[in-house]
């Protein structure tokens, strides 16, 4: 997936602002993909450059003045035919880049206490993950009715998330464990 094709996914449904799509972004897709702020606003200006997005400048007297994002029929023609492509990302889905576990793997280099000391703080993010996905699943439950064709969908990516953060946790316990107690 491109950042480009969630975001005219997310403004598929209403037009919104360069802060408040990556506000959206950060609390739904943002559980599965990274992205930084100032790398939206990099995209939204190149979906306008080829014609996929347009924008209205609104002026505000109170508040600095907003730039208002709009998918045009072009960009929904072009994020459709993303959403039926063939599933060669599947296989990617398997794999990831993880610099945690670089450093883990690596970590037999260094001091025991500085690997459990961060597999400690891994375990305090991983609980807290497990929660929030955890309340993000109840949540998504409530949109089924004023979303009926999309809910099931945010709610597997979610329910993927909370079995996957479960999983992490698990891991971790199992790992400071060994780390403790095997010489």
């Amino acid at each position: 997936m491109s950042l480009k094709h969630g975001l005219l996914g997310l403004l598929g449904s209403e037009p919104q602002t360069g802060y408040s799509l990556a506000k959206e972004f950060k609390g739904s897709i943002g559980n599965f993909w990274q992205a930084k702020t100032s790398q939206i606003y990099r995209e939204l200006d190149d979906m306008q450059r080829k014609g996929w997005l347009t924008s209205e400048r609104v002026i505000q007297e109170d508040k600095p003045n907003k730039r208002v994002y709009s998918v045009t029929a072009e960009g929904w023609a072009e994020f459709l035919n993303w959403l039926a492509l063939p599933g060669d990302d599947i296989k990617n889905a398997m794999f990831v880049k993880n610099a945690f576990l670089m450093r883990l793997f690596f970590a037999g280099e260094g001091k025991r206490e500085d690997a459990l000391k961060m597999l400690e703080d891994y375990r305090e993010m991983c609980a807290g993950r497990v929660k929030a996905m955890e309340a993000a699943v109840t949540m998504l439950e409530s949109f089924k009715e004023q979303f009926p064709e999309h809910a099931v969908y945010w709610q597997l990516t979610a329910i993927h998330g909370e079995i996957m953060n479960k999983a992490r946790f698990e891991w971790v316990e199992k790992a400071i464990e060994m780390l403790k107690y095997e010489k």
